[in-house]
């Protein structure tokens, strides 16, 4: 059975989760999951690199202990160390951990008090209001655990999209293989580059006669064959996703290819336009009665409603077809048009390579420039530029620059915004850099007016140019702080800075909704890696699926420009 990055990245974050629980050492708790983040985040397949006899110790946080410990989760699924620490615990006690409020030692005593191992049983007892009465938890901690257990439901069953394309990878590489075999497609939420996907619908042309359908369902990964048939099958994989293989004609392939994309909504408007038309469209094709008209491609679809083909990502019923009919359909930002990325870090915090790895790999990806964006002293735990490091760096960073042919590297930050607004270093430091990221690091608990306010202090400040991950979320982990981003956008455009759209795949803030609005007001967007290894900065790709999403184009983002048209860009700010 084949053994995914993520996979592997999992057992060594539960690893560090039940020694965090245990009180651990907290050096050795961070080197695991260093570890799985440079997992998680590598294009490249650990299995296959180990085949290859490539060594794993070249991977950026990989020792020779932790190299032996991942051959052994490819080789067996698990490794002893995972082992002697589930018995010691039960493994279930770590997904505690991602309900925020729930440090280790709260988690703990849970277990140790009322024997809660699972989501489930932390349910019951806060609804029980049984949670209030242990030791340093209280009746408001036990309301925000509730909240955050019932916000979390209705994300059950959904991968990351990031997570759900290292699944989907393999297994179309795997179906390619199969004898006959024309064309192939992932269709759904997946096409169109949703957050977060409920399951696969996959789209084959064939000939007549090929096994694709017994090879689908002999999959390595396949746990359960839930329906199989001619023409269609439905599966779940090992790691719980659910996949439907379609096998269709080439004369249906396009029709196919839409009405699976969806989204729903955007499908019951296209039939309604047919409709008024005396034109019928299901997944077979274009009807007139009985007749057939059109279904080949995707283009043809639409063509024959008189409409231009709408791209995947805008089929969401959020003004696509007006726009269609009124001929002002965005020319979609594409992966390409980036010059370059706005916020990285290095091993000078919480990075895991030094500034001239990471500029190797920008260049190496075609980038213009990179600006180097490490954290200020206020997050001591990522060891924090306090301004003599930071002067430091700046001075590396201009010896660097000396010596660089193809790729500039820019002087920034990534700020704290303190609880009163102001900014975490003085604007006499502040000011001789080439941009400033501002974010909020902390009290996310806010009131929705304190928050606000908290932000618009420090966008106000002379020295700012970028708001990082404005909302603060991450993706089925923790909600975003309560916070009037309209107001927040509208502040943006007054003072002509700009907004991140961060492209980490647990982030993807901006969010695609608020990602027109600053279209809409005239504010520009960057889409930033937030790359805290070279390996991070090919994220940029599920950033800009967010921004195709959000209507962006080319014009509307802040990094596609080139240096020269962007440095006054950046001062404007300033």
């Amino acid at each position: 059975m084949p053994v995914h990055n993520v996979d592997i990245a999992a057992k060594l974050d539960e690893v560090a989760d039940l020694l965090e629980i245990e009180g651990a050492n907290p050096f050795r708790i961070r080197a695991y999951r260093n570890a799985a983040r440079t997992l998680r985040d590598l294009n490249r397949d650990v299995p296959t690199m180990l085949e290859s006899g490539e060594a794993l110790t070249e991977l950026p946080g990989i020792g020779k202990d932790l190299a032996a410990k991942i051959q052994d989760i490819v080789a067996t699924g698990t490794t002893g160390v995972l082992e002697e620490h589930r018995k010691a615990l039960p493994p279930t006690l770590t997904e505690l951990l991602k309900i925020p409020g729930l440090g280790p030692k709260r988690v703990k005593a849970l277990y140790r008090a009322l024997g809660i191992q699972r989501l489930q049983g932390l349910h019951q007892a806060a609804k029980e209001g049984r949670l209030r009465t242990l030791p340093g938890f209280g009746e408001k901690l036990e309301r925000h655990i509730l909240h955050e257990l019932e916000a979390r439901a209705g994300s059950e069953g959904r991968f990351k999209l990031a997570v759900a394309a290292q699944y989907v990878d393999s297994l179309v590489a795997y179906l390619k293989t199969s004898p006959g075999v024309k064309q192939i497609v992932v269709a759904g939420s997946y096409r169109r580059a949703k957050e977060t996907v409920g399951d696969l619908d996959i789209l084959v042309t064939a000939s007549s006669g090929s096994p694709v359908m017994d090879r689908f369902v002999s999959y390595g990964e396949v746990e359960e064959v839930l329906a199989k048939g001619n023409t269609r099958a439905t599966v779940r994989l090992t790691c719980k996703l659910q996949v439907d293989l379609r096998v269709v004609t080439d004369k249906s392939y396009g029709a196919a290819l839409q009405y699976f994309t969806g989204s729903k909504a955007h499908n019951i408007v296209l039939r309604q336009l047919a409709q008024q038309q005396g034109l019928k469209i299901n997944e077979y094709g274009v009807f007139r009665e009985d007749r057939y008209l059109a279904g080949k491609t995707e283009e043809s679809v639409y063509a024959a409603v008189g409409l231009p083909w709408i791209q995947p990502e805008l089929r969401e019923n959020r003004g696509e077809f007006e726009a269609a009919q009124a001929g002002r359909l965005p020319a979609l930002v594409e992966l390409s048009d980036l010059r370059g990325d706005l916020h990285a870090h290095t091993k000078a915090t919480d990075g895991r390579n030094s500034l001239k790895e990471m500029a190797l790999a920008a260049r190496n990806r075609g980038f213009e420039y990179l600006a180097i964006c490490d954290h200020s002293k206020r997050l001591a735990m990522t060891h924090g530029l306090d301004p003599k490091r930071l002067t430091e760096q700046m001075d590396e960073i201009d010896r660097l620059n000396a010596t660089l042919s193809g790729l500039t590297l820019l002087k920034g930050i990534e700020v704290d915004i303190l609880e009163d607004g102001s900014l975490d270093l003085p604007d006499e430091v502040l000011s001789r850099l080439d941009l400033v990221v501002a974010a909020v690091h902390s009290h996310f608990d806010l009131s929705r007016d304190k928050q606000t306010k908290r932000i618009l202090r420090a966008m106000d400040r002379p020295y700012f140019t970028i708001l990082a991950h404005p909302s603060g979320r991450l993706i089925q982990e923790r909600e975003p702080y309560d916070v009037d981003l309209p107001r927040i956008i509208r502040k943006a455009r007054e003072r002509q800075c700009a907004l991140e759209l961060n492209a980490h795949p647990e982030r993807l803030d901006l969010t695609d909704t608020y990602c027109q609005v600053a279209k809409e007001e005239g504010v520009l967007v960057s889409i930033n890696s937030d790359a805290h290894s070279i390996l991070d900065l090919d994220n940029l790709r599920f950033g800009v699926g967010q921004a195709r999403r959000g209507w962006l184009e080319k014009t509307d983002v802040l990094n596609t420009r080139p240096l020269n048209a962007l440095r006054p860009l950046l001062q404007r700010t300033m």
